[in-house]
């Protein structure tokens, strides 16, 4: 497991930015849309070198996991590779909301998918994987 190369140098500025957001939530796992049990967890990086609305990714097992953190402390893990277009960029996607539901928007053709289900919004037909993720003593863990 590793924060990819090109999110490495984003999170180490994130350290000096947003502090008043630095402490983490008191909730400690979300990722309640993933089926099956979490057989193992991933961790892969603090929680405060996550920038709220900003995605992260993490190569866990081989696979590309896009990371968000949202204004309000929650944690989201989906797969990094958009469907549509066939890249891995989701983690750098624009990061809101459709009807109270936390998104992500795609930055190749926009179509936007739930941060809890993976389901595209645009065309419920398609979706990205989803993952458990959780806060441990500070650390951002993601189950697989």
């Amino acid at each position: 497991m590793t924060v990819s190369h090109l999110e490495a140098s984003h999170l180490e500025a994130s350290r000096f930015e947003a502090p008043e957001l630095a402490t983490p939530p008191t909730a400690t796992a979300t990722g309640t849309a993933v089926r099956g049990r979490v057989r193992t967890w991933t961790p892969v990086c603090a929680y405060t070198d996550l920038l709220p609305e900003r995605g992260a990714c993490a190569l866990v097992d081989g696979h590309q996991i896009a990371i968000f953190r949202t204004f309000d402390g929650a944690l989201y893990a989906i797969g990094n590779r958009d469907p549509f277009s066939g890249a891995y960029v989701l983690s750098r996607g624009i990061v809101g909301t459709r009807r109270g539901e936390p998104t992500v928007a795609s930055p190749m053709y926009k179509q936007v998918f739930s941060l809890v289900s993976g389901v595209c919004l645009d065309d419920p037909e398609v979706s990205v994987p989803v993952y458990a993720i959780r806060l441990n003593d500070g650390v951002v863990e993601v189950g697989r």
